[in-house]
């Protein structure tokens, strides 16, 4: 499957708001993980379905219900039903390749963007879309598979560490968000640490493998620019959301992470101009050996061509050339084209063209 646009076949001539799964098999079961708390009290459980979800919309404690796995559309039109949401909610959660956004809706707020893992063994970074609604006390959230880089933020909430235990869902969604632009400047320092070596390569010894990493890394990160930009545009709208889902006190942080988003969209740029820098680096280098090939093999041909011309003269089935009866004629053949071959090559010297 196509790692840039999905295949939308699937969904194809149905209606707006049918959720059909749209995306890459990665889970053969549906997992349910519920932390629920508050500043004293802490739940954290696997739940069999989503019926519980009634009686934690209604308690004053925070609830962070996680699902990972997106195929089973009943689940998902369970969770529309009980939390009330609009069925494009449900078909942008189904569409794996939804463009990162944030819309806002009557009794809920809904985000979705990409969070990256690196591949170690196809040496690629890839994706996985994070969905979010974010009701008055439950933040629900879906992945495509088990496995999230929330792990430290899980830590937090068990150890009541910071001030997430004291605020609501929406410094709980913030936290989550914090986490995968992290994320994703961690991935781009350690992509950045393999480009910045490669110009040491280029300096040192230009080789031909040169151009498929350059060209990888090109790759990789216009993959990573296509879900990073608009981050920041969806960023910027739940800044400027009246919502009342967003409580005045998350403000600052939201701009902060507005501010982490826009330096890690810079550091793409960065890498990005770089790969172009070294590319052109590769090229000059190339032409710069074919140049110094180009210019010893134009001097041992200008110091030949004379000494072919005389050669060719005393090489000629001429009877009368008097240079042939001398008796020492072979020996100041070969002196007149040894002090010729070198008196070009001093002359070549003092010009420094050698």
């Amino acid at each position: 499957m196509a790692r840039f646009l999905k295949n939308k076949l699937m969904n194809k001539g149905s209606a707006p708001g049918t959720p059909v799964f749209i995306g890459k098999h990665k889970t053969d079961e549906v997992l349910i993980r519920l932390i629920d708390y508050d500043p004293e009290n802490l739940r954290e459980d696997k739940l069999a379905d989503l019926s519980e979800l009634k009686n934690l919309a209604k308690n004053k404690t925070v609830s962070w219900v996680n699902i990972d796995g997106l195929e089973d559309i009943e689940l998902l039109k369970q969770a529309g039903e009980i939390l009330g949401l609009h069925p494009l909610v449900l078909e942008d959660i189904a569409n794996t390749g939804q463009r990162p956004k944030f819309d806002e809706y009557d009794n809920s707020l809904f985000l979705v963007l990409k969070m990256f893992f690196w591949d170690g063994r196809e040496e690629i970074i890839i994706s996985e879309q994070l969905s979010m609604v974010i009701s008055r006390n439950v933040l629900l959230t879906f992945q495509e598979r088990k496995g999230d880089v929330f792990e430290p933020v899980r830590e937090r909430i068990r150890n009541h560490r910071g001030r997430i235990r004291t605020t609501g869902v929406d410094y709980l969604a913030y936290a989550l968000l914090d986490t995968v632009v992290d994320n994703y400047q961690y991935l781009i320092a350690r992509l950045g640490e393999q480009i910045e070596d490669l110009e040491t390569e280029i300096l040192k010894n230009p080789q031909p493998e040169v151009m498929d990493k350059i060209s990888n890394y090109k790759t990789e990160l216009k993959y990573i620019r296509k879900s990073i930009r608009p981050v920041r545009e969806m960023v910027l709208n739940l800044v400027r959301s009246e919502s009342e889902l967003i409580s005045d006190d998350l403000t600052p942080f939201l701009k902060d992470l507005e501010d982490l988003i826009v330096q890690t969209s810079e550091s793409v740029d960065t890498y990005n101009d770089m790969l172009s820098d070294q590319l052109n680096m590769y090229h000059m280098g190339i032409s710069s050996r074919m140049n110094d090939i180009m210019r010893v093999l134009t001097i041992f041909a200008a110091i030949f061509i004379p000494l072919t011309f005389i050669a060719g003269i005393y090489g000629t089935n001429f009877e009368y050339l008097p240079e042939l009866h001398f008796k020492y004629s072979y020996f100041i053949f070969w002196g007149v084209m040894i002090t010729l071959a070198t008196v070009m090559l001093i002359f070549f010297k003092r010009k420094n063209w050698l």
